[in-house]
């Protein structure tokens, strides 16, 4: 319970945090920092340490000012070392992440004067592997091809620049001028280099490996079994639920949970539960197994029963390939109905039903790749255990080289056994569907079909691994509600009905900024007429002087308006696509700062999370209401779903989904309470249809011109 000494402890620690930093209370932040507290608070445990109360999860929507990091920092610390538990702070994002740690934890640990220990937890595939980075370049310098079958029909050949990379690398961790860690490698890497240098928790040999004493993971992992806060991302929490918890964080029984960023929280789960594979690299993938299973035995032949088992792998990876050959081309039929467009189309199975005809490939699949996997995890068994084993006759400098490409085997057939047994089973008629569906991918030498299964909703996994495991949760976003309400999150997310709900007041003041619906707009469903209009409107819309964003839901509609404008607005305009998106804001920050105008033209990911204070955005521009692609097979399976079951998906999915999406395009302009400026919607379906009143009044209360 919240007892008095822990109110006081909170109270003195949130008043000295503002003497010290000589700020003054903010409303939102004082009633955020009172409802976690009350929920938190009220958690009670049993002699054993359980929580054996409810009413343990609260959702608080706290707008942009909020100061929410504080609001949610200072209580959920101070109630954690009351109950005993460690706080799992979790973010969407790397970046949020290190900013938690490195400036909001040390200035609430120096000014409230609160004794507590942090520490950053991000997943091993943050990490280099000294041992695959060493044995990588050990082959090459030998003049040998370094390119494994674990990963040679997916990643390019090592090239003379990537060597001088893992060169640079291995001399900075030897001069101890680099930790290890990716985000911290001084001029950034692309994925390809760096996959060749990471590992899972497949690859890992763990504690048996030769370089563990230096290993970049494990050094960091040391802290979590001390530090009172660990802070990480959605990611890395899904994967240890996945693996039951416990495995990589602490347990959930004994952790309190915050999620930052909250609303990423379900979509990031959907993406852990959901399984997919290629066809034809797959094919590919298990020849390139058969012909190298050779020259692996060469080296660890009599390690344990490796033998044993090794025997029957090549009939498993010839009758998985066989398999998936002969399925290839009714799939590939399937796909032909696909016109791949900017948008990825996909073909999606109605009702997530597969027809007669795949079913039994289907099982077929499933059970090759069963067996498969249970052989590449006997051999990998038996090469962990003869690691361990002093008198194996086979050198461990040769387990260690061939355990990553082993687990990775295992991991791959392990995926395709999951995708597999996803398509041999039919949905539970009491239970939410899946969605399955084919996607056409342009694989350079032709057309490779991904095959793809989801949950169409994470609210069922994620009401049983998280919410009612942990002993306590917070979930905080500037964009939870929908329309007003938190419907949409708890049927997406799964919270308990006894969860804590809350909107907290913003400090802007929103009549400093203009939402404008122009009289020329037209409606964007008319795609031709739409684009014209934005083609003619624009110059005359954006003043050339000051900071704009414009923000499309189509790439091919903001390639199309941005050809079509007059040369001296093209020289103003940076396109999303034409490079990093970090370096278009730096552009823009730049000419800015140098007195130009300048425009930045964006997507989806622009509408969420760019941060352009002041003078860097005056104006945000809405080409169109972001209703979701008509073509996304998890949303459409969804929406056949709440049809099936009576319910009107446009209201209850397509609506409430674009009010978000709007709200966080709007958010672009505001982002501190002196900042002033303009927001203009294109669509005049925000006028003419009977939806658009609910969207516009989900919106925080700007002054609104609409002609």
């Amino acid at each position: 319970m919240l007892t008095d000494a822990v109110k006081q402890q909170i109270q003195t620690a949130y008043r000295q945090f503002l003497q010290n930093r000589e700020l003054n209370a903010r409303y939102g932040q004082k009633l955020m920092i009172a409802e976690i507290a009350r929920t938190l608070g009220g958690i009670e445990l049993n002699d054993e340490g359980e929580r054996e109360s409810r009413g343990h999860v609260c959702v608080i929507e706290a707008g942009t000012g909020t100061g929410k990091t504080v609001g949610y920092l200072l209580p959920a610390l101070i109630i954690a070392k009351a109950l005993g538990k460690k706080l799992v702070v979790s973010t969407a994002t790397v970046a949020l992440q290190e900013q938690v740690v490195n400036k909001d934890l040390p200035e609430l640990k120096r000014h409230s004067e609160l004794s507590f220990s942090f520490t950053l937890a991000k997943g091993r595939g943050r990490y280099v592997c000294l041992s695959k980075l060493d044995n990588l370049l050990s082959t090459i310098h030998e003049g040998l091809d370094p390119t494994r079958p674990l990963y040679e029909d997916e990643l390019p050949a090592v090239d003379e620049r990537a060597v001088k990379i893992y060169d640079s690398m291995v001399d900075a961790l030897a001069q101890n001028r680099w930790d290890g860690e990716r985000d911290s490698w001084p001029d950034g890497i692309e994925q390809e280099d760096w996959q060749r240098v990471t590992t899972d928790h497949r690859q890992c040999t763990g504690r048996r490996c030769s370089n563990v004493s230096v290993c970049s993971f494990f050094r960091a992992r040391e802290a979590l079994h001390t530090a009172d806060c660990i802070v990480t991302n959605h990611d890395l929490v899904l994967a240890d639920l996945a693996l039951g918890g416990g495995a990589i964080l602490p347990s959930p029984e004994d952790s309190i949970y915050v999620f930052d960023e909250g609303h990423q929280l379900p979509t990031k789960a959907l993406n852990h539960f959901a399984h997919h594979s290629r066809v034809v690299s797959t094919v590919r993938w298990l020849d390139q197994c058969n012909k190298a299973l050779g020259t692996m035995l060469g080296h660890i032949s009599g390690a344990g029963n490796v033998d044993r088992f090794a025997e029957q792998l090549p009939a498993a990876l010839m009758d998985c390939k066989q398999r998936l050959e002969q399925l290839h081309p009714a799939l590939d039929a399937l796909a032909q109905e696909v016109a791949l467009d900017d948008r990825q189309s996909h073909y999606r199975f109605p009702g997530g039903q597969l027809p007669e005809s795949l079913v039994l490939p289907s099982v077929e699949l499933h059970r090759g790749f069963d067996r498969l996997s249970d052989l590449l995890d006997k051999m990998v068994a038996e090469v962990s255990e003869a690691m361990e084993d002093a008198h194996c006759p086979v050198p461990k400098v040769d387990l260690e080289q061939h355990y990553p490409a082993l687990g990775a085997w295992q991991a791959r057939a392990e995926a395709n056994r999951e995708l597999w047994f996803s398509y041999a089973t039919p949905d539970d008629k009491d239970e939410v569907p899946r969605a399955r569906w084919l996607t056409p991918v342009d694989a350079g030498a032709g057309i490779d079909i991904e095959v793809c299964s989801s949950p169409i909703l994470a609210a069922g996994t994620l009401a049983k691994s998280l919410w009612y495991r942990c002993c306590g949760a917070v979930v905080t976003s500037a964009t939870l509600a929908a329309l007003g309400r938190f419907d949409r999150f708890q049927m997406r997310a799964g919270t308990p009905k006894d969860s804590q709900y809350a909107q907290m007041p913003s400090p802007f003041d929103f009549s400093q900024a203009s939402l404008e619906v122009p009289a020329w707009a037209v409606e964007a469903g008319d795609a031709l007429r739409h684009t014209e209009s934005l083609v003619t409107g624009l110059p005359d819309l954006l003043n050339p002087g000051e900071g704009s964003l414009v923000l499309f839901s189509s790439r091919r509609q903001m390639l199309d308006v941005y050809d079509q404008l007059p040369d001296e607005w093209r020289e103003r305009i940076l396109v999303q696509g034409d490079k990093s998106k970090q370096a278009m804001l730096d552009t823009h920050r730049e000419r800015i700062d140098a007195g130009q105008g300048s425009v930045l033209f964006g997507l989806a990911s622009f509408a969420e999370g760019v941060d352009l204070p002041g003078d860097y955005c005056r104006h945000v521009v809405i080409a169109k209401l972001p209703f979701s692609v008509p073509d996304d097979p998890i949303e459409a399976a969804l929406a056949e779903w709440v049809e099936a079951r009576g319910g009107n998906a446009f209201m209850e999915i397509t609506v409430p989904d674009a009010s978000l999406r709007l709200i966080q395009a709007c958010g672009r302009l505001l982002r501190n309470e002196s900042d002033s400026g303009t927001i203009t919607l294109l669509d005049r379906r925000v006028v003419t249809k009977r939806y658009g009143k609910a969207l516009l009044n989900s919106l925080p209360p700007f002054k609104r011109v609409i002609a």
